[in-house]
């Protein structure tokens, strides 16, 4: 069997379905392992696949794949754009889209299997391939190794993932150290006092106390951090009332705190508390607010001699220019979990999925921002070639790298 690798892209970007209900996509990944000829097992961490191609004594190289779509209504325009409707969490239909290039991370480790099966004469070791869910909620890593995936398969001597983002196509973009940030996600229900919209005066109204809380939140990274240090508070959330006329009782934001490591990640945390206790504090709330944290996920962090190895492999492979630095992203990623909790070295690398002569005449004109549409964006949409064949053949050689 030889993969359709354009098809099962085309497919999956289609299909896209949100976290932890990856049911159809599990559903695909394991009709292509079939067709391989590949030992996998599925339903773990709810509706993740572990794939295993065992080629005799050497090192076990773990390959991470996520594949969760997000709450987004594609706007690209593309013959196989996602049309998909789901529910989240809330019990509310939304919009799905793979606006975040997890249907690309898929096609890739397939095809890598695809590649590495076809030429097991070359080396020896065993790869564990690992689909995971939930990446967007922060959940879907911990809920596999809440299911024992470390126990019930071949544990790694190293963890290797890579991510679509927009960079020339072609390019790969890694660094050694903190390569993503660390990240918490909040819930904060501010509490006050309902009533009828004619007679503010006898409510304590948590829409006010809401616009001061957000407002005053955005001094924490503009007044209270140091310029040369990296923290991010986005307020990406709020939900408070039903009608014009009245005052609801209470009022909830949703935060996304990112922050390069654990003092910062301390600091940032009592800021924002110390925020929201003191506008409800100033509006009379009589309750104090509620604050929940809804995740937490630790910086990515490269292994600097592994990254090094690397760097000098995939140069080798594809010429010198081909890695660029990235420098540090400010998004978070959970694939981190599976090495902290194995005690092995982890890689996680970028690459490109923007055509090159675009990208090049965005940065000239100065319009990245404006022209290059970036990942949650409802314009997200790599260019298939040569995004899919760099994807399979960076994780290749990043995996043949570390076998025998």
């Amino acid at each position: 069997m030889t993969l359709d690798l354009d098809a099962l892209y085309t497919d999956l970007h289609r299909h896209p379905e949100l976290s932890f209900q990856e049911t159809r996509t599990a559903g695909v990944i394991t009709r292509e392992l079939a067709g391989l000829g590949i030992e996998f097992e599925e339903g773990i961490g709810r509706t993740g696949v572990v794939a295993v191609l065992r080629n005799g004594d050497g090192p076990v190289v773990w390959l991470r794949a996520d594949m969760d779509g997000l709450p987004v209504e594609e706007q690209t325009g593309l013959a196989y754009a996602s049309t998909a409707r789901g529910v989240d969490p809330a019990g509310v239909e939304v919009p799905v889209m793979h606006a975040c290039g997890h249907d690309m991370h898929v096609t890739a480790l397939l095809g890598t299997l695809e590649k590495l099966q076809a030429t097991q004469d070359e080396w020896a070791g065993t790869v564990v391939a690992v689909f995971q869910p939930a990446e967007e909620y922060g959940a879907g890593a911990q809920a596999m190794i809440a299911d024992g995936v470390l126990d019930r398969f071949p544990k790694p001597d190293i963890v290797l993932g890579q991510h679509l983002t927009p960079l020339p196509a072609g390019t790969i973009g890694v660094r050694s150290g903190t390569q993503m940030a660390a990240s918490d996600g909040l819930t904060v229900r501010l509490l006050g006092r309902g009533g009828h919209g004619s007679r503010p005066h006898s409510t304590i109204d948590p829409v006010v106390m809401a616009a001061a809380t957000v407002m005053r939140l955005q001094t924490v990274v503009s007044r209270e951090i140091d310029p040369r240090e990296m923290a991010v508070v986005t307020v990406g959330s709020i939900h408070a009332g039903l009608k014009n006329n009245i005052i609801p009782a209470e009022a909830k934001l949703e935060l996304s705190l990112r922050y390069p490591d654990d003092a910062a990640r301390a600091d940032v945390l009592a800021r924002v508390e110390r925020i929201v206790r003191a506008e409800a504090a100033a509006s009379g709330a009589e309750e104090e607010p509620v604050i929940t944290t809804d995740h937490t996920l630790p910086p990515t962090i490269n292994d600097r001699a592994a990254t090094e190895r690397l760097t000098a492999a995939w140069d080798q492979a594809f010429g010198a220019g081909t890695v660029v630095d990235p420098g540090m992203f400010t998004g978070s990623e959970d694939v981190s979990w599976f090495a902290r909790e194995a005690g092995v070295p982890l890689v996680y690398w970028f690459w490109g999925g923007v055509d090159p002569q675009q990208y090049a005449d965005a940065e000239a004109a100065g319009t990245m921002a404006r022209d290059i549409p970036t990942n949650h964006s409802p314009f997200f949409a790599p260019v298939m070639h040569p995004t899919i064949e760099r994807g399979v053949d960076a994780l290749t050689v990043a995996a043949r790298e570390f076998l025998a």
